[in-house]
């Protein structure tokens, strides 16, 4: 039975250990100076500098200057770090599923460099695969009306290997019966962030 194709970005599901993603999250700031539309299922990473102003977040409080890292969708491809995955946005009555480009919003990111995260491949993956590192793709657009990130694990045009430079480390396959063809593209994938800001890589086995 074939895979379904609907991407979904990247999706906390559990930490390393084995307990369940308890939903924990950080504020992060997007300035309006930035130009690219953000989703949830996001992988973004820290530009390295942080608001410079004041935010009033409606439901979540004041955050003062310097209380909340920027961030940028992190670029795709081999040596390109990662921070987190954005879970949410705080409340925007303009746009509550997805932040637009050039609008000022805060994120909510999972950016525990343990958590291990579900996403789709965007061609088949072999069983052996597993162990192997991995990088993103941006093959398609985020949803405007889910919201949700078209972010994939690229099995295509750079595929799985023993790299510690990759983005991914990719851990299994999760065993569902929708979920079984290994000989269709789009299966869905654990992984944990490899090239992570806030730990150290690993080269793959």
């Amino acid at each position: 039975m074939a895979n379904t194709d609907a991407a979904f970005g990247l999706r906390p599901v559990k930490h390393r250990n084995g307990a369940p993603y308890n939903g924990a999250v950080r504020p992060y700031y997007i300035p309006s100076s930035y130009a690219t539309a953000l989703f949830i299922g996001d992988p973004v990473v820290k530009t390295g500098t942080a608001n410079t102003a004041e935010v009033t977040v409606p439901g979540a409080g004041v955050f003062h200057p310097g209380t909340m890292p920027e961030i940028n969708k992190a670029t795709a491809g081999d040596g390109n770090a990662i921070t987190g995955v954005i879970v949410s946005f705080a409340s925007d009555a303009e746009n509550e599923v997805y932040n637009a480009a050039s609008t000022e919003r805060v994120a909510f990111v999972a950016d525990d460099p343990d958590l291990v995260f579900e996403i789709q491949a965007d061609g088949t993956l072999a069983a052996t695969s597993v162990g192997l590192n991995a990088v993103l793709i941006y093959t398609n657009s985020g949803s405007t009306s889910t919201g949700l990130s078209g972010v994939e694990l690229d099995t295509t045009s750079d595929v799985p290997a023993a790299d510690a430079s990759n983005q991914l480390t990719i851990l299994g396959i999760p065993n569902r019966e929708d979920n079984s063809d290994l000989s269709s593209a789009n299966v869905n994938v654990l992984v944990s962030i490899n090239n992570h800001t806030e730990a150290h890589a690993a080269l793959g086995i």
